[in-house]
């Protein structure tokens, strides 16, 4: 199959992901509602459309990389939308966060129309976007995701088939859990940390050598040293995929005690103007718990 790839969304990761792709090879059309986010896309090679459905007409893949399943639904089942343009045997990868649920909504629309849709989100951050490095977990049709997977390995080193449709998403909520959960103690430990008057930096040295060590000390732990707050992954979004996190452990009856702490920690995150900083900013909010701050100014 000759892949002639629509990518809709050039946010944080959708840009250098689109990047990556046309690296790789790939003829790309773009897309995105602020259209100046386009034109570095343009200037390497892709070429602007002016909606969705116009991305869908010159594809046989289309790829949504947006910021909420609202936003999901809209590009895909919307007016001037994906399922408007897009031919039969095409192919949707969407791979924003959503909720599970709606990614099975939108795969059964698509079907009805002869297309196969995956949803494939991703983890690794802004970084692993950019270095091509990002962890992908996918849920749908396993022949799909066969045929896909010379696109998901121009974006990412871990490629993981999950079962079908919706597997992706439940999976990515997973790893959200686990993630804030650790970056909750990195917090709680560098603040312990500063209170008893340990040298930061030492501490991570020993720390990111052993049993402690996560991608949340290593990469996070320097940035709140330092009081380098600035988004590789926004507060807000964090929050979104909380939100759907305990949505889906509601409707599962799965009691997730430490992830609804964390999300009221992220909370007062947010109450300090901080929801468009990166999640490294939670240690604001244990800095007003704690009535110390991790850093002199």
């Amino acid at each position: 199959m000759e892949f002639k790839i629509g990518f809709i969304g050039l946010g944080i990761m959708g840009k250098p992901m689109a990047k990556n792709l046309i690296k790789a090879g790939f003829k790309l059309t773009v897309w995105n509602r602020t259209a100046s986010k386009m034109k570095e896309l343009i200037d390497m090679g892709a070429e602007g459309a002016n909606s969705p459905k116009e991305v869908a007409e010159k594809s046989n893949v289309i790829i949504t990389m947006l910021t909420d399943s609202p936003d999901v639904e809209e590009v895909i089942l919307g007016p001037s939308g994906v399922i408007e343009g897009v031919k039969k045997g095409s192919i949707v990868i969407d791979m924003s966060t959503i909720s599970p649920k709606v990614a099975k909504k939108i795969a059964k629309k698509l079907a009805e129309v002869g297309v196969e849709m995956l949803d494939a989100p991703v983890t690794g951050g802004e970084i692993g976007a950019i270095n091509a490095t990002l962890s992908i977990m996918v849920g749908g049709n396993y022949e799909t995701f066969e045929k896909c997977l010379p696109i998901f390995q121009a974006l990412g080193k871990r490629v993981t088939y999950m079962g079908p449709n919706g597997n992706g998403q439940i999976t990515k909520l997973c790893n959200q859990i686990m993630c804030v959960m650790n970056l909750q103690g990195v917090c709680e430990g560098l603040i312990l940390a500063a209170k008893a008057g340990l040298d930061l930096n030492k501490l991570l040295d020993v720390l990111t050598g052993g049993a402690a060590n996560s991608w949340m000390l290593s990469n996070l732990g320097p940035k709140m040293i330092k009081g380098d707050m600035e988004p590789g992954f926004k507060i807000a979004t964090q929050q979104k995929d909380l939100r759907l996190v305990l949505e889906t452990a509601a409707e599962l009856n799965v009691p997730l005690p430490g992830t609804a702490i964390v999300q009221q920690m992220f909370r007062v995150a947010e109450a300090e103007g901080l929801s468009e900083k990166g999640t490294q900013a939670l240690i604001k909010a244990m800095e007003k718990l704690a009535g110390y701050k991790l850093t002199k100014e």
